[in-house]
């Protein structure tokens, strides 16, 4: 008998697509190994569940609904109470019949739900990486680099809670395995800039980095550099960004599926600190990060300290004209290749 998996994950234009895109690199490992998975999504404004769809992976949409103006802060993701969206669950959960491991990927989430769900599956793997709520989990991945990631949850879980912390547990795509294998080593030799903020890109920073880059270019700084941009099906601003990269002449494309490919032939990357920033790291690719997020600043902040990447600030703090001078401080091999030798060492 194959071992039933549900994962309960959403995305929205407020959520963006990380959630969504990790927890699908782990249907893909589990549905290697035989299992049946079934993704419980809500029906959000802007959600990208089709991607479930088009992965071959079984989906149930619950019900959009109005939101609970009572909900404050990451709560308001659900739209809906824990009590209401475990029962919801719940029912799915009972109609599958035997569940061996339900998974929860979200900031709404915590041991309030976990407890109401707990009876209809053996168990339950959080992914979090906020460490501000208690888990009733009996596993909890939290792939992210923070300089005191073994006392963060501390209180926080069961005894019995099985912990994955850090990047040597991070959520990769089978490609990303590939492109590490397949690319060359980088020089530190500026040719290639690669663009990416996320899905969703909320604050529009792809718009700034565009300007940037194309001012740098006019001025000769790098006119020997090709620049690529990427953004997800759901950036409101898609259209608008298209037309600047064809009238900068830089490449431009949309809710791709080869991001391994462009980040392993990238010597330069501009984006967020997200999810993405385990994938740069795996292929050693240098990056200048804005937080976008406020689950992002510490990720950042102790990521800029152990020298991984470049950190320009939050997201309403970043200007265009740091985002120059930043490039230019990469134009000088020494500071690429540092950031690289740093950044293998996580993987180790």
């Amino acid at each position: 008998m194959s071992r039933n998996v549900l994962i309960r994950v959403d995305s929205s234009v407020f959520i963006g697509s990380g959630h969504l895109i990790r927890c699908l690199t782990l249907a893909e490992q589990q549905r290697s190994d035989g299992a049946d998975v079934t993704f419980v999504c809500r029906n959000l404004e802007g959600n990208l569940s089709e991607l479930v769809n088009e992965k071959g992976f079984n989906l149930v949409l619950l019900p959009q609904t109005s939101c609970d103006n009572t909900l404050t802060g990451y709560a308001k993701w659900l739209t809906t109470t824990q009590e209401q969206d475990a029962t919801e669950t719940s029912d799915v959960l009972q109609k599958l019949g035997k569940v061996d491991l339900v998974v929860v990927d979200s900031y709404a989430i915590d041991e309030t739900w976990e407890k109401l769900v707990r009876p209809y599956t053996d168990e339950i793997f959080v992914i979090d990486d906020l460490a501000n709520r208690k888990h009733d989990c009996d596993i909890l991945l939290d792939q992210n680099f923070y300089l005191n990631k073994d006392e963060r949850y501390t209180g926080l879980v069961p005894d019995h809670c099985r912990l994955l912390l850090g990047p040597r547990h991070a959520l990769l795509r089978e490609e990303f395995y590939s492109a590490r294998q397949d690319m060359k080593p980088r020089s530190g030799d500026l040719h290639n800039i690669l663009v990416f903020y996320g899905g969703a890109d909320a604050t529009d920073e792809t718009s700034k980095a565009i300007e940037a880059l194309h001012s740098l270019q006019e001025n000769g700084e790098l006119a020997q550099v090709d620049v690529t941009v990427v953004v997800g099906a759901s950036n409101a601003r898609k259209d608008a960004i298209a037309a600047r990269c064809q009238r900068a002449g830089f490449q431009y494309f949309c809710q791709v599926s080869n991001m391994a490919e462009l980040m392993a032939e990238a010597d330069l990357m501009l984006g967020a600190g997200g999810s993405t920033t385990w994938e740069r790291c795996f292929l050693g690719l240098p990056a200048i990060v804005t937080a976008v997020a406020d689950n992002q600043f510490q990720i950042c902040e102790d990521c800029a300290t152990a020298g991984i990447i470049h950190y320009l600030g939050q997201w309403n703090e970043v200007t265009v004209d740091d985002i120059c001078q930043a490039i230019r401080e990469f134009t000088v091999p020494e500071m690429s290749i540092s950031m690289q030798k740093k950044m293998s060492q996580l993987f180790d």
